[in-house]
């Protein structure tokens, strides 16, 4: 009977060989696209490389390697290449774990290589018994067949482990659908609504809000169906006027409603209506915040002030200006403010960025605080597939630690009379960590003869 040939399409996408392959290339072009910086304007690509490189590099796709087609295609193929080597293989470890390992020949188990043979003086049902007993003793679960010559015993443990590698298959795939899903150009250029998944960016000043975020490389404006604002930005400086630490207090705005309140850091983001906001930089402004309060009659008033520019507030009764101001790199240290109410002399004093100065004046006492204007840098990210990524990790981490430290593991026990006196023929085999499971094989035998 001759075998039958394979389909050669369905041979070459069952190849193990193609997977390897597809492997080493994927992972190699993954290597330029962390080297080539990505999502440069063309101009960066001709400064860096040459005009004729940096025209074959656009026409490759190169400056977007991840959403290239030829990448893109890579991936389809590595895909395809998974589920045909899949589906080729699975049905063979399917009938491996299902099959009737009762009837195996006892001439077979005579000859593996993982077998000890016992003698007893005792009866053959009598012995079934006490060996089925002691194997359900040490957790393996024991079918009996009653045959001709004898009682086979068999049992068996981890046949599902044979899945393993199955398993890292699947986790695969499933990552890649996250990544499809949770991608920005296929929410742009195949479903036509880029608002499903983007990354971008938005600078908004302290007091200010924003309901809309510029996406990356298109620069097309996203709205974000909910408002966040920036409540009050601060950064600690080292002495040498590098920035240490930075944050955000943001509000979102939910249909006119203050839903939450929080502090954004670096490392720290947030997360709301499947939208992740990322505390990326900063922009510091020449304007400044200042609050002004009239001690004596309680009115008190808070606004951004451009410097060098007298500002009249009637409402608390003075009018006042940032006319100097210290500066170590980027950052104002210290103010100097002209102030006064209208009678006698103006004052005029250095004030710190950030403390409060206490003004005693004719018509009362005020209470003045300064501080320059920041704008905080988000980077905004929604990402409906990075959960299915999450679970494909998990999948993986799963799938890997029983396809590298699990085994399928059969012990059998051939029960019959010879020469009057009962002999056991004991026999097992392991798929994986065969030496681990011969040194338990004969634990096993020990203890039954114990």
């Amino acid at each position: 009977m001759t075998k039958k040939k394979k389909n050669p399409v369905w041979a070459f996408f069952a190849s193990v060989k193609l997977a390897l392959f597809l492997l080493f290339v994927l992972a190699g072009t993954s290597i330029i696209g962390t080297v080539v910086p990505q999502n440069q304007p063309p101009e960066f690509y001709v400064r860096q490389y040459g005009p004729d490189t940096a025209a074959f590099m656009q026409h490759l796709g190169v400056p977007d390697m991840y959403n290239s087609w030829w990448f893109l295609g890579l991936l389809g193929l590595f895909c395809l290449n998974l589920i045909v080597c899949s589906l080729e293989r699975i049905p063979q470890v399917w009938r491996l774990v299902t099959k009737d390992n009762l009837a195996t020949p006892v001439d077979r188990l005579r000859k593996m290589g993982i077998r000890k043979r016992i003698v007893l003086d005792r009866p053959l049902p009598e012995t079934v018994k006490m060996i089925k007993s002691h194997l359900g003793r040490h957790h393996w679960r024991t079918d009996r067949r009653d045959m001709e010559g004898g009682t086979m015993l068999f049992a068996q443990k981890g046949a599902w482990t044979r899945f393993g590698v199955y398993v890292v298959h699947t986790s695969i795939l499933v990552i890649l659908l996250g990544a499809i899903i949770g991608s920005p150009a296929v929410a742009r250029k195949i479903l036509k609504n880029p608002n499903i998944a983007f990354k971008g960016s938005i600078m908004i000043p302290e007091s200010r809000e924003s309901d809309f975020v510029w996406a990356f490389q298109t620069g097309e404006k996203i709205n974000l169906g909910f408002t966040i604002r920036c409540d009050y930005f601060t950064i600690d400086y080292y002495a040498n006027g590098m920035p240490r630490t930075y944050l955000s207090k943001v509000t979102v705005i939910d249909h006119g409603k203050k839903v939450l309140t929080t502090d954004l850091k670096v490392n720290k983001p947030l997360t709301y209506k499947g939208v992740t906001f990322y505390q990326a930089s900063y922009q510091p402004f020449p304007d400044f915040i200042v609050t002004l309060k009239n001690n004596t009659t309680g009115a008190s008033r808070t606004s951004i002030i451009p410097f060098g520019k007298q500002i009249k507030w009637p409402e608390i009764g003075a009018s006042f200006g940032i006319i100097n101001k210290e500066t170590f790199g980027e950052v104002v240290r210290r103010v100097k403010v002209w102030f006064r109410d209208n009678k006698d002399k103006p004052s005029i004093f250095w004030v710190n960025a950030g403390r409060e100065a206490v003004i005693e004046r004719p018509s009362g006492n005020f209470s003045l605080m300064t501080k320059q204007l920041y704008a905080t840098g988000l980077q905004v990210t929604k990402d409906p597939g990075v959960w299915f990524v999450y679970i494909g990790c998990g999948m993986m981490l799963a799938g890997l630690l029983v396809a590298f430290f699990m085994s399928h593991r059969k012990i059998w026990a051939f029960i019959h009379e010879e020469d009057g006196k009962t002999v056991v023929l004991l026999a097992g085999s392991a798929n994986k960590n065969k030496l681990g499971f011969e040194k338990r094989f004969t634990a096993l035998v020990d203890s039954l003869q114990a």
